[in-house]
């Protein structure tokens, strides 16, 4: 694991995570507020850079493709 990329991709991915969070409460839409919160957590749990910057894009992109 790159210890420094992954460091700056987890906190670009949590600090879109928070942004998601907040705005799914607010708006209380359910799959923003889903996607914020695993955003913000999945990052301590993936060891590969490449696999995190892959599964925070598919995250991050959720909210645009399911509006509920």
């Amino acid at each position: 694991m790159g210890g420094s990329a992954a460091l700056l991709w987890g906190m670009l991915f949590g600090s879109i995570g928070l942004g998601y969070f907040v705005y799914g409460k607010k708006r209380q839409r359910i799959i923003a507020l889903l996607s914020g919160i695993t955003l913000c957590i999945f990052p301590y749990f993936v060891s590969s850079t490449l696999l995190m910057v892959l599964t925070g894009a598919v995250l991050a992109a959720l909210p645009f493709f399911l509006r509920y």
